[in-house]
């Protein structure tokens, strides 16, 4: 069951909240940059890190999962979020350059079909940024975060996973070295610095990115079979009349027909 999303939101305006939106933006904004004249999707409850993108970006949208709920964002301007089925999001194929998964695949009932749907939204030459609480890290198992619901993921398992959806990872990294604890948000940036040192195996969050596998289709020749025509005799007089070529059975040697329509070799997300 997925965190509804006044729950998110409330985490994200508390202290640990902010902290923990500092942490991942900086992540998100050295593997992108301020992505200029992108077009940006956020997937599942992402809203709070695109606001460094909002500004450079060509277009920035939020989508979010039915079971969450949806709010508006950004606040005093026009709305740019969706309310969308995990499993059909309402975009035209390849239709953004950058995606941005958080809180999303934890808790989602299908995740391979859900990131099945960012690859059939993502260009062919974009990339996709997954976040997802860390198996090994403490935030996994502190249920007043909204990182401590659903399947957390180990390194490798994120990888398989995304495999499996036709997205080839790319690199990856972690995120929330600060325990989850309130009074401790303070720290946050000293434990980020400290941790990605000493103790880079309990980080809160693994964020892996990865881009969209394309598959080249070539052409294989087809075996055309050779039909063999006898001539027509003369026919011996008193003979039956001779059987002219237009009555022979003939198959179908349009080109179409020897050569073989070629489907769609793209597999389907």
């Amino acid at each position: 069951m997925r965190r509804d999303v006044l729950e998110l939101r409330q985490f994200y305006a508390s202290d640990l909240g902010r902290a923990a939106r500092a942490m991942v933006t900086r992540k998100v904004v050295e593997a992108w940059g301020d992505a200029r004249s992108q077009d940006v999707l956020g997937l599942g409850y992402a809203t709070p890190f695109l606001a460094s993108l909002e500004d450079r970006a060509r277009r920035v949208v939020a989508a979010m999962p039915a079971q969450q709920g949806v709010e508006v964002w950004p606040g005093g301007r026009g709305n740019l979020t969706s309310l969308v089925a995990e499993d059909a999001l309402p975009f035209g194929n390849a239709f953004f350059d950058r995606i941005l998964v958080v809180h999303a695949i934890e808790e989602a009932a299908d995740p391979v079909g859900l990131l099945r749907e960012v690859w059939r939204v993502l260009a062919p030459s974009g990339r996709v940024v997954v976040a997802v609480a860390s198996r090994h890290g403490p935030w996994a198992n502190v249920e007043t975060t909204p990182f401590g619901h659903g399947r957390p993921y180990s390194r490798a398992q994120l990888a398989e996973l995304l495999r499996e959806a036709e997205l080839e990872p790319s690199g990856w990294t972690r995120a929330l070295y600060v325990p989850p604890v309130a009074w401790m948000a303070r720290w946050a940036e000293g434990f980020e610095q400290v941790g990605s040192r000493i103790w880079p195996g309990v980080s809160g969050l693994v964020l892996m990115e990865a881009v969209k596998q394309t598959f080249a289709v070539k052409p294989r020749a087809q075996r055309v079979r050779r039909l063999a025509v006898r001539p027509v005799l003369s026919p011996s007089p008193g003979a039956a009349a001779p059987v002219s070529r237009g009555d022979l059975s003939r198959g179908d040697l349009s080109p179409e027909a020897l050569t073989g329509g070629l489907g769609d070799r793209r597999r389907n997300p």
